[in-house]
């Protein structure tokens, strides 16, 4: 099987969970013939969604890479989740496409996952098409979601394409605007005379010579039109809207023919290198690929997906991992339909193949035949924004646990594992409570280890608002050497995390000593008085202290030192400080009153509020003892349509009686402990 890059188009299929991303995908591979019969979510037998929490929950969990011929011309073609803590799923089979195919609900119109889509296309700079589906339905309304399309990226950008004839259960067929008015029934030739003009207008501002004859009164050719419809649709100044029902099969051939005649070849897709060179695609030449996306398989183990950038790759070859240096040699490729895999000889640019067993290769680095070969620049992924704390059921089982989380965050990155030196937890955080438990279940079946989840302790600090001075002296006989140690020491609040002066004169603690001091006093901030939070923002002096020639040593000017630092911690107004978060919510505007309400029960200040693609944009700063669950939260307080991103901004002193509870929590619990 052998490929052209001018044959090939390669997109990405995405939108809102629930709008018909994946039956449209099975359609269009079995109107295409690649596959005999036509599969289905309900039943299970669905191209796209076949691994068993896909088909439990009827719902795409992960991206599926699709293929198929039509028209001569090969699609390369990813089916993407809609629910929004997939992200890290949709983002690689974005950086992998030449396009976004945006599909939205006939009923439901723009929703959170529809403006998550065309976001996406825009940052990655790929055209985007949109195809209201789901007409069928007695109350859709295209004009509706044209309008809405429209309003939130511009009259002159969102234009339809196609148009449907009869409204729900009499939804027959689409008309194209572009074709003969006289076929066009009468209640819609008004309405497809407008976008025929907008097109033509957006043809004509596409090239000058163009213009000039369309301003004549020259009548453009279908070629032409075509022509200036391709570049409208590059350079962003056109999104064409399509009509269609896939449960219905009316509208599908008219999208993939849109997809064939107006959208790019990989060999016009330019991409900008790490160090700034822009990649210009050649099927010549040495060839270079980006790994976009890794998956454990249970069978094979790691397995790379790539994009061909440029020249072309062949099966049983060495290639050079651009990033490390690492000598890789390719073994068998393959492209996919779902779990189908169809081996290849050879690759060009704009395929998206796959190979296992490359040994040192991770998501985000680039493959090349030459050093002379650009390395690509990375994905960035959005932060979490929920998190478990992890442990082993069964004791022995913490390095396989760690090591199986750390795999599955190569293959995902926006899983993250750290462990909290603070907390003293090993924290898993991803982007939703369902995205956490769906990976631990993996690693179950990896890693074959028990893991028992908890909400994260927060990492509270402790600060001082006033000053304070402590005493202590170290005095132990034992027999034989003793141990004494005599400190005095000065703390007031300090802009930096920690300072440390010696302010001893007439060698009252020798010099030799002054650094066992200061140690003292860092084992000492580990722990702070009102909750055992670790001390920051302190600058600490020693000024005094006594000495003995035999007795005196490191380890009693530490133990001096902690005990005179807790006395004066407590003399010079501790305060408890708590992390917060800035915090952007995105939502339908009908659901704006619950939200800040919602927040205010959660301490949370309103920074500001915004419009952004037709959602409501929601600025606002959170503590993070409040949005443990939050994730959950906005997820049923919007119906499903609402997210958020969110990011550490600074530290702030708790309010008196959340801290008086943080405090005796925690003394009751270390009272515990003791007994």
């Amino acid at each position: 099987m052998k490929f052209e890059s001018e044959k090939i188009r390669n997109f990405v299929v995405a939108g809102h969970s629930g709008s018909g991303k994946t039956s449209l995908c099975d359609l269009m591979l079995y109107k295409a013939k690649a596959v005999d019969r036509l599969g289905s979510v309900d039943n299970k037998t669905s191209v796209s969604d076949f691994t068993p929490d896909e088909q439990e929950k009827r719902s795409s969990i992960y991206t599926a890479y699709l293929s198929c011929e039509w028209n001569h011309f090969r699609f390369f073609f990813s089916d993407t989740p809609g629910y929004g803590p997939f992200i890290g799923e949709v983002i690689p089979a974005y950086r992998a496409s030449g396009a976004a195919l945006v599909v939205l609900d006939g009923v439901n119109g723009l929703e959170m996952g529809a403006v998550r889509a065309f976001k996406l296309g825009k940052s990655f700079d790929i055209p985007k098409l949109a195809f209201v589906n789901r007409l069928d339905r007695d109350d859709a309304d295209y004009f509706k979601v044209v309008e809405q399309l429209q309003d939130a990226y511009g009259k002159n950008v969102c234009v339809p394409m196609t148009l449907p004839v009869g409204k729900g259960a009499k939804f027959e067929r689409v008309v194209s605007v572009l074709e003969d008015p006289a076929t066009i029934p009468d209640e819609l030739k008004e309405y497809a005379a407008h976008c025929r003009e907008v097109l033509f207008d957006t043809v004509a501002e596409a090239d000058e010579a163009l213009m000039e004859r369309y301003l004549g009164g020259e009548q453009l050719t279908e070629a032409e039109v075509m022509h200036g419809l391709h570049d409208a649709l590059k350079s962003g100044a056109l999104i064409p809207v399509f009509a269609g029902s896939v449960t219905k099969d009316i509208g599908v051939s008219e999208v993939m023919n849109g997809i064939v005649n107006i959208s790019q070849s990989p060999l016009e897709r330019t991409r900008v290198a790490s160090d700034g060179t822009v990649i210009r695609p050649r099927e010549d030449g040495d060839a270079a690929a980006f790994v976009f996306k890794s998956v454990l398989d249970p069978h094979v183990g790691q397995f790379a997906f790539f994009r061909v950038l440029t020249g072309k790759i062949r099966s049983n070859s060495d290639i050079l991992n651009l990033n490390n240096g690492t000598k890789e040699h390719i073994g068998q490729l393959i492209f996919l339909n779902g779990k189908t895999q169809i081996p290849i000889e050879e690759a060009c640019p704009g395929c998206i193949c796959g190979v296992a067993k490359l040994r040192a290769t991770k998501t985000g680095d680039t493959l090349g035949e030459s050093p002379k070969c650009h390395v690509m620049s990375p994905m960035t992924f959005p932060s979490p924004v929920f998190s478990y704390a992890v442990s082993a059921v069964k004791s022995g089982d913490e390095d396989k646990i760690m090591n199986g989380l750390q795999k599955l965050c190569e293959c995902d990155p926006t899983l993250h594992i750290e462990l909290n030196k603070e907390t003293h937890e090993t924290i898993f955080s991803g982007m939703g409570e369902l995205h956490l438990q769906i990976a631990l279940r993996r690693l179950k079946e990896i890693a074959r280890v028990e893991v028992q989840v908890s909400a994260p302790k927060i990492p509270y600090r402790e600060a001082i608002n006033g000053r304070g001075e402590g005493h202590y002296r170290h005095k132990k006989q034992s027999g034989g050497h003793g141990q004494f140690a005599e400190v005095f020491l000065r703390i007031e609040p300090s802009g930096e995390r920690f300072e440390f002066a010696n302010a001893v004169v007439g060698g009252a603690i020798p010099k030799n000593f002054i650094p066992a001091v200061e140690k003292g006093v860092v084992e000492a901030m580990e722990c702070g008085p009102l909750a055992g939070c670790v001390v920051e923002n302190v600058k600490v002096t020693v000024y005094d202290g006594k000495f003995h020639d035999v007795d005196s040593s490191e380890m009693a000017f530490k133990i001096a030192a902690r005990k005179a630092f807790r006395e004066a911690m407590e003399k010079a107004n501790p305060v408890l400080k708590e992390p917060v978060m800035s915090v952007k919510i995105y939502t339908p505007a009908e659901f704006m009153g619950d939200i800040t309400g919602h927040l205010n029960h959660k301490r949370g200040r309103i920074i500001g509020m915004s419009a952004e693609d037709g959602m409501q944009v929601l600025e606002a700063e959170v503590p993070l003892a409040e949005l443990s669950k939050y994730a959950t939260e906005l997820r049923s307080m919007t119906q499903g349509r609402g997210t958020f991103e969110m990011e550490f901004a600074r530290y702030e002193v708790v309010a008196p009686n959340v801290a008086a509870e943080i405090i005796n929590k925690f003394k009751a619990s270390h009272k515990e402990e003791e007994d």
